[in-house]
């Protein structure tokens, strides 16, 4: 009798990280058809990088104000209404990104609104120095 309660609640756990997998499938594909919707590929070929993270991280002062095409997988995601603070990651390191609706525009922030952590993205923008003294790439396209 013992044992077949412990199964139980093992079962449990089982149907309901399936059931929680499938959730997440559910609203990923649902992300993936409204990219199709905005005519987004993605999936694209290539995305021509013009820094990676830890160039930018290492030479801040040759970089600062300057425009950076930087990709990378994203780590981290806060996001606060019209605006987002990310962190990704490539080969040599992470870097911060700050996207913000008045300087990509609405579509392009749209598209942004549909991005998850472990999505990889390509953004371009200008190199500073945040409040809070992180080297950030404030996000154009």
């Amino acid at each position: 009798m013992v044992t077949e309660m412990s199964e139980q609640p093992e079962d449990n756990v089982v149907t309901s990280a399936a059931e929680e997998l499938n959730e997440v499938m559910r609203v990923r594909r649902q992300k993936l058809a409204k990219l199709a919707e905005l005519s987004v590929n993605p999936y694209p070929y290539s995305f021509r990088r013009t820094a990676v993270a830890q160039q930018v991280l290492a030479d801040f002062a040759g970089y600062e104000g300057k425009e950076v095409a930087l990709a990378g997988r994203v780590m981290s995601l806060r996001r606060m209404g019209k605006a987002a603070f990310a962190h990704i990651a490539d080969a040599s390191g992470k870097i911060q990104i700050y996207v913000r609706v008045d300087q990509v525009g609405e579509a392009a922030y749209q598209v942004f609104d549909l991005v998850d952590i472990g999505d990889i993205v390509g953004v371009k923008g200008e190199v500073f120095r945040t409040k809070t003294g992180e080297i950030t790439d404030l996000v154009k396209e």
